[in-house]
């Protein structure tokens, strides 16, 4: 499937004031992209760059007053994400040298915190995907999604303790869970196909049987049709808009249509 998605940020800068976007997918994986566009009004110089985990960055300097970024690309998907009840667990000394990052213990992911509540979630699953399978049930059927309740500062561990949260608190304690059993795991920022309500989207990836499998327990149904945007060990590292300087958020559109 190919889709059209894109963002509108409407935002005040109080006075001159740099920023990070990550709002630039990149063909790889599952995804083609075949064109991608930022724009700023007014218009100023955007460079790119590209960050320790792969992901394609905008740099940018506001001037003070209202600005408007808008985002836009059309990127060839999968229609449907890959399942493999087989897949194992990997012994550290196996692992690629860029997944072994995703072991450890982050920001908001405090997986070593977390053991002992992991191993009575999954209790006698297969190592591997059928630990990860055992999490992403346990999150749907626990967790409920609520607005409100968890702000820029929540971590994993205190969504295991509410049991509420948005798809950034899912997507942190499914990571925390599946690192804390030994299993690579990363946040995904991006796009879904008729998500309801439609918003930038989060999820996360586990690496298990030599491959990166996607997982989202937002949603009841695997469901394919993402755009990713960006890659990290958690929220931290895939923010869409990182400012520094004195900045007022306005609105955030988003939309994904069939192109």
């Amino acid at each position: 499937m190919i889709l059209n998605a894109g963002c509108k940020i409407e935002l005040t800068a109080m006075s001159t004031a740099p920023l990070v976007l990550m709002l630039r997918p990149l063909s790889g994986g599952a995804q083609q992209v075949n064109a991608s566009f930022v724009q700023v009004e007014p218009p100023t110089s955007l460079r790119d760059y590209t960050d320790t985990f792969g992901n394609s960055c905008q740099r940018l300097i506001l001037e003070a007053g209202p600005s408007t970024i808008t985002a836009t690309c059309t990127v060839a998907v999968a229609d449907m994400i890959d399942a493999d009840p087989q897949a194992g667990l990997m012994l550290v000394s196996g692992l690629p040298d860029e997944v072994l990052q995703y072991l450890l213990p982050s920001r908001y992911c405090p997986s070593d915190m977390m053991l002992a509540d992991a191993q009575k979630i999954v209790g006698q699953a297969l190592p591997g995907y059928g630990q990860v399978d055992a999490i992403n049930q346990w999150i749907k059927r626990k967790v409920r999604y609520k607005y409100g309740v968890s702000n820029a500062s929540t971590t994993a561990l205190e969504t295991l303790k509410k049991r509420k949260g948005v798809c950034r608190d899912f997507a942190h304690l499914g990571i925390s869970l599946c690192r804390s059993l030994g299993m690579p795991a990363r946040m995904v920022s991006g796009f879904l196909y008729e998500l309801d309500p439609m918003d930038l989207h989060a999820w996360f990836e586990v690496y298990v049987g030599g491959r990166w499998f996607t997982i989202d327990p937002t949603q009841k149904e695997p469901r394919g049709n993402r755009i990713v945007l960006a890659y990290g060990r958690d929220a931290a590292d895939i923010a869409f808009l990182s400012e520094y300087g004195p900045i007022q958020m306005g609105s955030l559109q988003a939309w994904v249509n069939l192109a």
